[in-house]
């Protein structure tokens, strides 16, 4: 009894070997799975290439496009290039990739539609839960992206006004002229006045007495602003003396203007008030010296 046992578990183990044996066989030679496995393979060889050319490509047109910026602008922080750049270019590796990925498990049979429905429902649960982030992170994307303003520039966003210190992706540090802190989250940035962008007018308004001429005032005024053009390198042009600007019973006002760059505004218009004072004050010492010495001629010997 126990040898026709074992005899019929030896046969069924021989029998098991050789089913096993013929389905391993049968898979070996089946020309129809391999040619499927071939045709997979290459498709995954020809995505993996596609998308790393993709890549390269779009690397290569965000390098020219931020150059031609950096280029056609002025006094802007080479960083903030670079940044913008970088971000760029991980946003396409990243999509690249994902895309990429995909496309390799739809190849190799994988069902992506329970994919792509978790991503959704995961993603729609963080945009739920951090609505505010995702919309400073979108709008400080693009304030880089489109260059709205740069680290340097004066600025004004609603009653907040002062020079951008730092641009992030999630807040814009401004600092005030004097000197507060304002950290603005970039989703509340609705609107941009950039007072440091193109050129700025400065403007100077000079009241005069009526008892003075107004031939002298505006001889003395066009002199002293030449002096001050010679003096001020950043100028390109003289200030105009303009002529009266109101007039009164007791005194006329002079305005002077003249085109400048904007950070220099608010300097230069002191600087004109200085200049044409210091003009008046010396032909005050002028005249009261003429008339000392006309006085000690008059005087006997």
């Amino acid at each position: 009894m126990r040898g026709w046992t074992l005899k019929a578990g030896v046969e069924d183990i021989t029998q098991s070997a050789a089913a096993w044996n013929e389905r391993l066989w049968n898979w070996l030679t089946n020309m129809n799975m391999w040619e499927k496995v071939l045709f997979a393979g290459l498709r995954i060889v020809l995505i993996f290439l596609l998308i790393r050319i993709f890549i390269k490509i779009i690397y290569r047109v965000i390098d020219r496009s931020l150059e031609r910026r950096e280029k056609g602008r002025l006094n802007v922080n080479p960083r903030r290039f670079v940044t913008v750049g970088e971000l760029l270019k991980n946003v396409t590796w990243i999509t690249s990739n994902f895309i990429m990925i995909m496309l390799i498990l739809g190849e190799i049979g994988i069902q992506l539609a329970p994919l792509v429905a978790g991503a959704g429902v995961v993603g729609l649960a963080i945009g739920f839960g951090a609505q505010s982030l995702v919309k400073d992170v979108i709008t400080g994307f693009f304030i880089i992206l489109e260059d709205q303003f740069a680290v340097g520039d004066v600025i004004q966003t609603g009653n907040l006004k002062g020079t951008v210190e730092v641009i992030g992706l999630r807040s814009t540090r401004l600092v005030s002229w004097t000197g507060e802190v304002h950290i603005i989250p970039n989703g509340m940035i609705t609107n941009v006045t950039n007072f440091s962008i193109g050129t700025a007018l400065a403007v100077v308004d000079l009241p005069f007495s009526n008892a003075r001429k107004l031939e002298d005032t505006l001889e003395l005024l066009k002199k002293s602003m030449m002096q001050l053009s010679e003096e001020t390198p950043e100028l390109a042009q003289i200030p105009n003396v303009m002529g009266v600007q109101s007039l009164t019973a007791n005194e006329y006002v002079i305005r002077i203007a003249v085109e400048c760059p904007p950070g220099i505004r608010a300097d230069l218009e002191r600087k004109i008030q200085r200049y044409a004072k210091e003009a008046l004050e010396e032909e005050e010492t002028l005249r009261l010296a003429q008339e000392s010495g006309q006085g000690q001629e008059q005087q006997p010997g």
